[in-house]
């Protein structure tokens, strides 16, 4: 295996994570192939870069910000394929509860193919490790004059819910 290849299998999902974080769809979309198959984001497998692009454009509305980290990339290539596995921790700031994030630790499994010179994922596959949702931090009035007994009844009533 070529650094060369190496290097631009790595680009692939740097631009593939940068595309969703930043929401440049198209350069997203441009990461696959357009027979790509993409499995283990739920029950359902999508057929095709349109189609999976259409499926995340949705996906997204359910979010804020977000921040896909990367590790290291184990790759192997056979001719103008390439299998890869890459390590991802996605940080994501969900628009209802309002300030609330979801974690989600998973593993990519990547199958790429050279297309005309280019790397493009092929088939795509989710591998959950575990999620973890945090509540939003709610601000509290600090005001001298507000009485430990009023704040205590504002928390239980608010964040017992």
């Amino acid at each position: 295996m070529s650094a060369e290849d190496r290097i631009a299998l790595q680009d692939v999902m740097l631009r593939y994570t940068s595309g969703v974080d930043d929401r440049d769809l198209d350069q997203y979309e441009a990461c696959f192939a357009e027979d790509c198959e993409i499995v283990g984001f739920g029950d359902k497998t999508y057929n095709g870069a349109r189609a999976w692009r259409e499926y995340v454009e949705g996906a997204l509305t359910r979010f804020g910000a977000t921040q896909h980290m990367l590790g290291p990339q184990l790759a192997t290539i056979d001719g103008d394929t390439a299998e890869c596995r890459t390590d991802v921790q996605a940080l994501h700031y969900l628009m209802e509860p309002e300030g609330s994030t979801l974690t989600l630790w998973a593993t990519y499994l990547t199958r790429m193919r050279r297309i005309e010179g280019e790397w493009k994922i092929a088939r795509h596959e989710l591998v959950s490790r575990g999620t973890k949702i945090d509540s939003a931090w709610v601000a509290l009035d600090t005001r001298p004059n507000w009485a430990f007994g009023r704040l205590s009844t504002w928390v239980l009533t608010h964040l017992s819910n």
